[in-house]
C-alpha cells in the first residue's frame, strides 16, 4: 500500500509540476493575493474528481466520442489566447501592480470561473488526470492508495504556489516587476495555446496513452 501511495505521489507530482496554464494563473492570483487560496483549492478539488473518475474508467467515454476533444481543444485555444491577451496586455501597459489591496480585485466569483475555465479548457489536464495518471494506477496493488498518492501531490504542489506567490508578493511590488511577470504569463499563455492549436489531442494519440 505504501508503494502504491508513494508511486501516486511521485507520478502525479511530476506531471503537474511541469509549468502549463492552471499553474500560471494559479501563481498570478497568489502574486496578487487576489482569492488565490480558493483558486489553489478548486484546482485541487479538480484533480481529486479527475483522477478519481480516471480509476473508475471514465476514459473510455473520452475515446468514444473523439468530437469533445475536439471541442475542447479549440475552447481551450480560445480561452487560453485570451488570457495570452490580458497578460502581454498589462505588461505593455503597465497595469498589473501590486497597487491594491489583497481582494479588493475581481470578485471571488470570477475567480473561481476563470480557474474552472483555465482548468476544465485544457485538454491536457484529461490527458493527464483521465489517462496518463490512472493507466498507472491500474498497475498498482492498492488503488485507493494511488488515488490518495496523486491527490497528495495536487495538494501539496497547489499549496505551495498559493503560499509561495503569496509570500514574494511584497517584493514583486514594483511595476517593472510585475510586468515582466505578466509578460512571462502572456507568452506562456500564448505558447500552450498554439500548441494546442498545431498539435491537439486526437482519439488516436489518447488511444495510443491508454
Amino acid at each position: 500500500m505504501l508503494e502504491s501511495y508513494l508511486t501516486g505521489l511521485v507520478v502525479c507530482g511530476g506531471i503537474i509540476v511541469a509549468i502549463g496554464a492552471q499553474n500560471a494563473y494559479v501563481l498570478g492570483q497568489a502574486t496578487r493575493r487576489e482569492h488565490h487560496w480558493w483558486s489553489a483549492g478548486l484546482c485541487m478539488l479538480g484533480d481529486l474528481l479527475l483522477i478519481g473518475a480516471g480509476m473508475f474508467g471514465i476514459s473510455a467515454l473520452l475515446l468514444a466520442v473523439p468530437a469533445m476533444l475536439e471541442a475542447l481543444r479549440w475552447a481551450g485555444v480560445a480561452f487560453l489566447g485570451w488570457l495570452a491577451l490580458q497578460g502581454l496586455r498589462r505588461a505593455l501597459t503597465g497595469q498589473g501592480g501590486l497597487d491594491v489591496v489583497a481582494g479588493e480585485g475581481r470578485g471571488l466569483g470570477r475567480v473561481l470561473l476563470a480557474t474552472l475555465a483555465v482548468t476544465l479548457l485544457n485538454p491536457q489536464v484529461y490527458l493527464d488526470t483521465l489517462l496518463l495518471i490512472p493507466s498507472v494506477g491500474a498497475q498498482q496493488q492498492s488503488a485507493s492508495a494511488f488515488v490518495a498518492g496523486a491527490v497528495t501531490a495536487s495538494v501539496l504542489w497547489f499549496s505551495l504556489l498559493a503560499w509561495g506567490g503569496a509570500a514574494l508578493s511584497p517584493w514583486l511590488s514594483r511595476p517593472g516587476a510585475w510586468r515582466l511577470i505578466d509578460g512571462a504569463i502572456g507568452v506562456m499563455m500564448a505558447v500552450i495555446a498554439l500548441q494546442l492549436a498545431t498539435g491537439g489531442m486526437t482519439a488516436e494519440a489518447v488511444a495510443g496513452v491508454s
